[in-house]
């Protein structure tokens, strides 16, 4: 690096990349509008205005690029989510801040691309098993963070295992899928409802004394 400048990236560098954001960014619209199964990728092809065989330069198949948009969405997601609870961790302390990341957590949810995305279609495109490692592989690290600060607090008792983690993540996805599914003009009640069952859930869960 000269000067401190990042490097400059080539024309051909520029092309793919704005090819590849192209064909995700259809995908999405189609994916989320259609449905997955119904959605071909000499559609996607089509709404992307790139040819069939610009895909498969970027991904193998369509399932593929179902597991590179949710990659996208939750880089996204959890960076959204981690600076929701350090914003507000660092003025009202660790559980609080923990209560702020559910809510970021539960608004996405709400969002169409999001929610519809990584809970109503990608465990169709992916399975079970798979979509379930995808979610881990961002997830779990987020969680363990937020339940390590507030054992660090002494908000809950430590040490932080592996079970607690997982009973974290089910009852995330649940609620994921739940608001995935929920109508927009009923989301603002659910997401509430949501919000009391982990403040009940935290409230339970806090260190003696």
């Amino acid at each position: 690096m000269l000067g401190g400048m990042p490097p400059v990236k080539s024309r051909r560098a520029e092309y793919t990349e704005s090819t590849r954001d192209a064909v995700l960014d259809a995908a999405a619209e189609l994916f989320v509008g259609r449905g997955y199964p119904r959605t071909s990728l000499d559609e996607v092809a089509a709404a992307a205005r790139v040819t069939k065989g610009a895909i498969y330069h970027h991904f193998a198949n369509k399932a593929a690029l179902m597991t590179a948009l949710i990659e996208r969405e939750e880089l996204d997601a959890t960076r959204r989510t981690r600076a929701a609870f350090e914003d507000v961790a660092a003025r009202d302390g660790a559980a609080a801040g923990a209560m702020a990341a559910i809510d970021e957590f539960l608004v996405q949810c709400s969002e169409p691309v999001y929610g519809a995305l990584v809970f109503r279609e990608a465990p169709l495109a992916l399975g079970w098993t798979d979509w379930q490692a995808c979610e881990e592989k961002y997830a779990v690290a987020v969680i363990e963070e937020v339940l390590g600060r507030l054992a660090d607090d002494r908000v809950i008792a430590g040490p932080v295992g592996g079970t607690l983690v997982s009973m974290v993540f089910g009852m995330l996805g649940t609620a994921g899928q739940l608001l995935a599914a929920t109508p927009d003009a009923e989301a603002p009640r659910v997401r509430d409802e949501l919000h009391a069952t982990f403040a009940a859930f935290l409230a339970g869960m806090r260190a003696p004394g």
